[in-house]
């Protein structure tokens, strides 16, 4: 290359040379300090674990966990939390009746200390055991991220005598610490809104954060927490109060389902060192089964949810089994039932339990902190439920009788399931395929679609529509089995839900309702994975096409209650989906192409479209779905299953222990709860089959 093609834009060889040599120089001129907070808000996924939602919500848990850490020291008891709209967008506001964040002059660091907590990275009363005992907060860095990432902070302490507050921006002051009047209590009020340059959302969440208020006030007996919604048109006021602390929860997590006994509350407390030195463990348990089949187990460390469980859900496991295997093994009645060992799987049945364990020094298994290590719990955890439990059930013989009862049942229940799943893998390894599934000549489940639809008609016209391609029709006939009253046993024996576990290829496993495991501890865990192997899935895609009416809705509840409970992988890997057909059809004159409504809403839009086209609304035939068989297969193919022009709703699991409840309040056997909730929602029916 000569001289004159090396000229780009007025520059010469040399200077292009020069600029290519500064481009990749590397020396201590490239080495970027960030001060303060900076590092905060140029990494803040770092800090709170990402920008979205979460991130948004993690701001107030921080702010909040402070709060809370003064109610476990024993200092606050009435905690207010507010949302509202503000000069820089919403405004989130925690206020508490705590001892107040200090506001004298620090001694290292020569300034407020309240401005050096709001302000520093690692500086907080939680390094020093004198200040908190126990703490959910240990790293010192939740109150001063927030500050990072608001566009406002303000915040007011209550010191008798005196008031103080400090704004900031962007984690800079604003303001000196100023006293602005005088007061007889003492508490701190922290008030923030979020820069929503940096956060991608910018809409705190009423539903999700009220959630973790009522978690806090069951796992802090005794506090009260109260939230108001003051953003919209109308305003939102709750307040949470558990004065059964654990009980309270579990009679929550099982408020839809029939309970074989009021909870059993197990307390107390330990060291982690044998001779009775070392640091203080305090241990809460409450326990309460139901007369469902699957387990529910919460964990929680100074208020944190340990959602991968640790070495304080391994001791609770491990005495349970031990207490309940010694009470089987000392009935001769329920020996007679059952004379084996009872299998973890048999006694986590029905299950719901709450464990909650305050510690001085947690360690935890990364900074995400969903797991205990702490070694010294797991034998404090055993050891307490274990006396405790067996006392319990010394003293109570006709809740053990109950109990015993369900376990051992389910025992068997667990061996006649065995037998039915070896049969299930007999008739797979045979290569064969259920008679009613028109399968597709394609073979990569990525591009394979399987289509599950309601009866022979709908069936019929779905077959000669399809795609054959990609494209695969299972037919369903007969009233389907409710999954939620039903034991592993009875579905995997169903004659009407075989098909569908045949087709999908991937076999079964019950899975417990959102429960926490042990990774490396939890062989029930491992053999689940094995039951059902999502790698084996034959459709990527599959999707429940039903009609758009009373029946259709019942159809497509119960075939998603079947996947929830014992196929969820496919739903939290994204292959579920809803077809979603149209409810009329527009034709006429001068309409050359049939125009479709999918939902009330839409009718009108449609139908002026219609009529926009014809002229004359009475020239406009409308015509009103009542089944899939109505269709012809080219209408089916246009309107439902071609890929096109189809609309498809994409089932997600947001929340695996409020899908718990609901499904058991849909399902179960309350009547009351479910009569409720259709009374409550009566208004928002469309499309009744009347």
């Amino acid at each position: 290359m000569n001289e004159e093609e090396m000229k780009i834009a007025g520059h010469t060889a040399e200077e292009l040379e020069n600029e290519l040599k500064a481009s990749v120089q590397y020396d201590s001129s490239g080495i970027t300090v960030l001060k303060g907070l900076e590092a905060v808000r140029q990494r803040p996924g770092m800090y709170i674990g990402s920008t979205g939602i979460d991130g948004l919500h993690h701001l107030v848990y921080e702010v909040l966990d402070n709060a809370i850490d003064e109610a476990m020291a024993g200092f606050c008891n009435d905690i207010h939390v507010y949302f509202e709209n503000g000069e820089y967008g919403e405004v989130c506001t925690v206020e508490d009746n705590g001892r107040g964040i200090p506001v004298d002059i620090h001694p290292g660091e020569g300034k407020s200390a309240l401005e050096v907590v709001l302000t520093q990275l690692h500086a907080g009363g939680k390094f020093d055991h004198n200040a908190y005992k126990v703490s959910g907060g240990l790293h010192g860095v939740g109150v001063s991220c927030v500050n990072a990432l608001s566009e406002w902070m303000q915040v007011v302490v209550h010191r008798a005598p005196h008031i103080y507050r400090q704004i900031y921006s962007k984690g800079i002051p604003q303001t000196e610490v100023e006293i602005i009047g005088d007061t007889d209590r003492t508490g701190t009020i922290v008030s923030f809104s979020p820069d929503f340059t940096v956060m991608e959302k910018n809409s705190f969440d009423y539903d999700t954060l009220s959630k973790r208020f009522r978690e806090l006030s069951y796992l802090n007996k005794g506090i009260s927490i109260t939230v108001e919604d003051k953003r919209g048109e109308e305003e939102k006021k709750e307040s949470f109060h558990a004065e059964g602390g654990l009980s309270s929860y579990v009679k929550y997590l099982n408020e839809y389902k029939t309970v074989l006994s009021d909870p059993i509350s197990l307390e107390g407390e330990g060291t982690t060192e044998k001779n009775g030195a070392g640091d203080p463990v305090s241990v809460e348990v409450a326990i309460q089964y139901n007369d469902k089949f699957d387990e529910k187990v919460v964990t929680f460390v100074n208020n944190i949810n340990t959602r991968e469980g640790g070495t304080h859900l391994s001791g609770f496991k491990a005495a349970l089994s031990r207490c309940f295997n010694n009470q089987l093994k000392n009935s001769q009645k329920y020996m007679k039932v059952y004379s084996g060992s009872l299998d973890a799987k048999d006694i986590a049945e029905g299950l719901t339990a709450v464990i909650s364990v305050k510690i001085p020094n947690p360690q935890f298994e990364g900074q995400t902190k969903m797991k205990l290590g702490n070694s010294s719990v797991k034998g404090i955890v055993d050891s307490l439920v274990y006396e405790k439990l067996t006392n319990f059930f010394d003293e109570f013989p006709e809740v053990m009788d109950k109990l015993l009862n369900k376990v051992t049942q389910a025992a068997l229940g667990r061996v006649a399931a065995q037998k039915a799943r070896d049969n299930i893998r007999k008739k797979n390894e045979g290569g064969g395929l259920p008679g009613k599934l028109a399968d597709c000549s394609m073979h990569d489940p990525e591009k394979c679609e399987l289509f599950i639809v309601e009866g022979d008609s709908a069936g019929g016209s779905a077959k000669s529509g399809r795609d054959r391609n990609f494209q695969a029709i299972l037919s369903l006939w007969g009233k389907m089995l409710n999954v939620e009253k039903a034991q592993e046993a009875k579905v995997l024996n169903n004659e009407k839900l075989l098909p569908v576990i045949q087709s999908i290829g991937a076999g079964i496993t019950r899975y417990n309702a959102g429960s926490q495991s042990e990774s490396e501890e939890d062989e029930d865990k491992k053999k689940e994975e094995k039951l059902f192997d999502l790698g084996k899935v034959r459709y990527h895609k599959i999707i429940i096409m039903a009609d758009a009416d009373v029946d259709g809705s019942h159809i497509r509840t119960l075939l998603l209650t079947f996947f929830y409970r014992y196929m969820r992988p496919i739903i939290e890997a994204g292959y579920v989906y809803f077809a979603m057909p149209p409810l009329y059809k527009f034709s006429g004159p001068r309409i050359s192409k049939p125009i479709y409504a999918y939902t009330e809403d839409e009718r009108p839009e449609r139908l002026a479209e219609a009529v926009a086209l014809t002229g004359d609304v009475n020239k406009v035939a409308v015509q009103r779905y009542k089944g899939l068989g109505e269709m012809n297969p080219d209408q089916l193919w246009e309107t439902t299953m071609n890929p096109e022009t189809r609309m498809l709703g994409k089932v997600h699991l947001a929340d695996a222990e409020e899908a718990d409840r609901v499904f058991s309040m849909l399902m179960g056997e309350e009547v009351e709860p479910r009569r409720e909730f259709i009374e409550q929602n009566a208004t928002y029916a469309q499309n009744l089959d009347i």
